[in-house]
C-alpha cells in the first residue's frame, strides 16, 4: 500500500476527529471553527498531497540515489532499533528543516502556508505547503548518508507527520510531564501565534526536547493568549493563493531591488529582511499585534451550502487521484491535480466577496 492510500484510509478519521473537536468547543462554549477557514485549511492539505503525486518520483528518487551511492554502510530494515533510530533521527532532521523555514526566506515561503490559518484547530494541521519538497529532501539526506534504507525512511517521516495532527487543538490543556518531553498542544499552540514572546519558537515535531537542547523553547503562558496566523496575514480563503504569496511578495521585493547581489540575498536572508534602499523607498510599518483584524467576510446560508457541495466533490477527487495515482499517467494525474486546484478555487470563490489572488490591502507587518 502507497502513502497515499494511507492518506485516503486516514482522512474520513481525520474527517471525524475534526467533527467531534467542534462539537466539543460548541458544547464548551469555545468553538474554534470557522466553516470557510476550515475549508481553506484542507483544501491546502489536499492540493499539497495531489500535487505531490507529480513530484514524488523526485523526492522518493533522490533519497534512494544517496542512499544507494553514498550510504556509509547500510543498516538492516528488519532490526527494531534501526527504526526507532530512524524515527528519532528523522525527528530531529525535522527540527533543522522546520527551524530553517522560519529563518530562511525562500523556506518560509513554502511554510508560511501551514501558519496562515488565523484559527487554530485539527482543520489548521492538514493545511499543508505544495512547494515544500524543492528544498525539503536536503535536510533528510544525513539519514541516507548513515544507511537509513528508504523504505523504513518512508514509514518513519508518516509516522512523523500523523503524530502532529492532534496537537492542532485548543481543546487540550496542559499534560504535565508529557509537555516537557513531547510535542504536545501547549507547546505547539506557542509556535503557532504571531505573539513576540512566542514567535518562531517550539519547531520539534515529535520530541520538544531539540527545542530545549537548541535553545528554542518557550512554555505557553497563560496570562499572554496565543494570536494566531502570520504577521502579513493572508486574507484570502484561496489555497492556490497561500501557496504564492510569499513568494509574490519576495519576487516583487528582489524586481524592485538595485542591487544584483541584494537580489539574491532576498530569498536567503531571514523573512522580512530587505536592503537598506528598498527599506527606505518602500518602508513597511512595523508590526504591530494590536492592529491585526481577522480576515472574517460574510458566508451566508446559500454561499455555505454550495462551497460544502464542491468541497465534497473536491474530496472526492483527491480520493480518487491518491488511490489511482500509481495506474494513472503522469497526464493523467496532471489533470486531476488541475481539476482539483479549479474546485478549490470555486470553493473559495463562492465563501468570499473578495476572492481570487487579491492581496491584503494593508500590509501589517514583516512576515
Amino acid at each position: 500500500m502507497t502513502s497515499s492510500q494511507i492518506i485516503v484510509l486516514a482522512t474520513p478519521l481525520f474527517l471525524a476527529a475534526i467533527a467531534f473537536e467542534w462539537a466539543l468547543g460548541a458544547a464548551r462554549g469555545r468553538n474554534t471553527y470557522r466553516l470557510a477557514d476550515a475549508f481553506a485549511s484542507i483544501g491546502a492539505g489536499a492540493l499539497s498531497q495531489t500535487s505531490g503525486v507529480l513530484v514524488r518520483a523526485f523526492t522518493v528518487g533522490v533519497y534512494a540515489l544517496a542512499y544507494e551511492h553514498l550510504a556509509l554502510w547500510r543498516l538492516p530494515g528488519d532490526a527494531w532499533w534501526v527504526w526507532l533510530a530512524a524515527l528519532l533521527g528523522y525527528d530531529l532532521c525535522y527540527y533543522a528543516y522546520h527551524r530553517a523555514g522560519h529563518r530562511v526566506a525562500v523556506l518560509w515561503a513554502a511554510h508560511a502556508v501551514h501558519h496562515q490559518s488565523e484559527d487554530y484547530n485539527l482543520s489548521t494541521a492538514l493545511r499543508q505547503t505544495s512547494s515544500g519538497f524543492v528544498f525539503g529532501w536536503v535536510f533528510y539526506l544525513p539519514l541516507a548518508l548513515l544507511g537509513v534504507p528508504p523504505p523504513v525512511f518512508g514509514a518513519v517521516a508518516l509516522v512523523d507527520l500523523l503524530y502532529q495532527f492532534w496537537v492542532h487543538t485548543q481543546q487540550i490543556g496542559r499534560l504535565g510531564w508529557f509537555d516537557r518531553w513531547f510535542c504536545a498542544p501547549s507547546n505547539h499552540r506557542v509556535h503557532h501565534a504571531v505573539n513576540e514572546r512566542y514567535v518562531d519558537r517550539n519547531y520539534g515535531g515529535i520530541l520538544i526536547v531539540w527545542d530545549r537542547l537548541f535553545g528554542t523553547f518557550v512554555e505557553e503562558d497563560d496570562a499572554e493568549p496565543c494570536v494566531y496566523g502570520t504577521r502579513t496575514p493572508l486574507a484570502s480563503w484561496n489555497p492556490l493563493w497561500a501557496n504564492l504569496q510569499v513568494y509574490r511578495e519576495l519576487a516583487r521585493d528582489a524586481w524592485h531591488a538595485r542591487s544584483w547581489a541584494d537580489k539574491l540575498r532576498l530569498w536567503w536572508m531571514p523573512p522580512g529582511w530587505r536592503p537598506v534602499d528598498l527599506a527606505a523607498s518602500q518602508p513597511r510599518p512595523a508590526f504591530d499585534i494590536a492592529r491585526l483584524v481577522r480576515y472574517d467576510p460574510p458566508l451566508p446560508r446559500r454561499a455555505a451550502w454550495a462551497a460544502a457541495l464542491l468541497f465534497a466533490a473536491m474530496l472526492a477527487a483527491s480520493a480518487a487521484l491518491l488511490w489511482n495515482a500509481q495506474r494513472w499517467s503522469g497526464t493523467a494525474a496532471a489533470a486531476g491535480v488541475l481539476a482539483i486546484a479549479a474546485l478549490l478555487w470555486a470553493i473559495a470563490s463562492v465563501s468570499a466577496r473578495r476572492t481570487g489572488a487579491a492581496a491584503p490591502s494593508e500590509r501589517l507587518g514583516t512576515r
